[in-house]
């Protein structure tokens, strides 16, 4: 009996999975793949199953991992670590299996292991931020902050006992992000968590992916919002850095 009830759960997720793929699946924008092209500021390169966006030239001292929403994959967030590393912050992006960051929520540890040179940041879009927050609470010790895209901690993931310092970003146009959770979810936000809201973005211009169903239409642009999203995410990083400064 128990073989039995064990394969029906694998038969209901693979289940699940497929039709996952068939309502959500996504592919990236013309955007995407036009941010995805090396400049001469920015070296971008794939290197174990991860997309990196290096500065060629004073890169900051502190790096960011990004996770990816469900079903969206790693290139469509192409703009927004491009417009990272041309600020100086070198970004990675980890390729997860079946695009769904739920198994691939260890991908950071590798990452932070390989380039013990540099300090991290950890975060992800959608489900990419809830496996994010569920690294960071078991590695607390190798991480300076974590940032929430549309997105926020389950209790597995619950950051409220740690020192880390947070940053939560959402739309007001989303009409996917479930907003009575996240409400609910920021009691296991840290105590220095920043929010900040976009005005008339959605959920699916946190990536360029093109249109999530589900979602409402957008006010502004994906090139805007991607502008919005970063710009939040630096003025996040240099206030950690000027902070760090300060104290040291």
């Amino acid at each position: 009996m128990k073989k039995l009830i064990g394969l029906s759960s694998i038969v209901v997720l693979v289940l699940l999975i497929a039709w996952g793929y068939f309502y959500f699946n996504t592919s990236s924008s013309d955007y995407a793949e036009k941010k995805a092209q090396e400049t001469k500021q920015v070296a971008i390169f794939e290197s174990n199953d991860t997309l990196i966006f290096e500065p060629k030239r004073s890169a900051k001292k502190t790096s960011v991992i990004l996770y990816p929403g469900a079903f969206v994959d790693a290139l469509s967030y192409a703009p927004l670590a491009r417009s990272l590393a041309d600020a100086g912050y070198k970004t990675y992006i980890p390729e997860m299996p079946l695009d769904l960051a739920v198994f691939g929520k260890n991908k950071a540890e590798e990452i932070i292991k390989q380039n013990s040179d540099e300090h991290f940041v950890i975060g992800g879009h959608s489900l990419g931020g809830v496996m994010a927050s569920r690294f960071a609470k078991e590695h607390a010790k190798d991480l300076q902050g974590v940032f929430y895209l549309a997105s926020y901690p389950d209790k597995k993931g619950s950051l409220e006992e740690t020192k880390l310092e947070a940053l939560s970003i959402t739309a007001t146009n989303d009409g996917v992000l479930n907003w009575k959770k996240y409400g609910q979810n920021k009691r296991y936000l840290p105590k220095k968590t920043t929010f900040f809201k976009i005005k008339g973005g959605n959920h699916a211009q946190f990536g360029a992916y093109g249109k999530q169903n589900g979602d409402r239409k957008a006010k502004i642009s994906v090139e805007q919002q991607t502008k919005e999203t970063s710009a939040a995410i630096i003025s996040w990083l240099k206030y950690d850095e000027m902070r760090d400064q300060t104290n040291g």
